[in-house]
């Protein structure tokens, strides 16, 4: 089963000991053959928004930012269970803040 797991956007800047951290993690996570992809997002983006036939863009940042999710992983698990886990593991190490695991359909 294929989750996808992302972390909304807070105010703390990372750390050295954060980023050593989620490195081992990182790498647990890849040499155990779960993790597919994994990256940072950027602040801004783009939205599409579509009404009838009509679609429109809007360049970012968002009044919102604090709901833009800041970074995401796909990882390859037996369960739900599992994931909520390692989502677990992954709150432990970054600390304050919101964390949502979807379950990926299809792939």
């Amino acid at each position: 089963m294929r989750y996808l797991m992302t972390s909304l956007a807070n105010d703390s800047a990372p750390d050295e000991k954060l980023f050593a951290e989620m490195a081992k993690f990182i790498e647990e996570m890849s040499a155990a053959g779960i993790l597919l992809a994994t990256g940072g997002l950027e602040r801004g983006g783009v939205r599409l928004t579509s009404v009838g036939d009509e679609i429109t863009v809007t360049d970012g940042p968002f009044a919102e930012a604090k709901e833009a999710v800041a970074g995401f992983a796909l990882v390859e698990v037996r369960s739900r269970e599992e994931a909520i886990e390692l989502g677990r593991r992954f709150r432990k190490i970054v600390g304050d803040g919101v964390s949502v695991i979807q379950q990926v359909y299809g792939a």
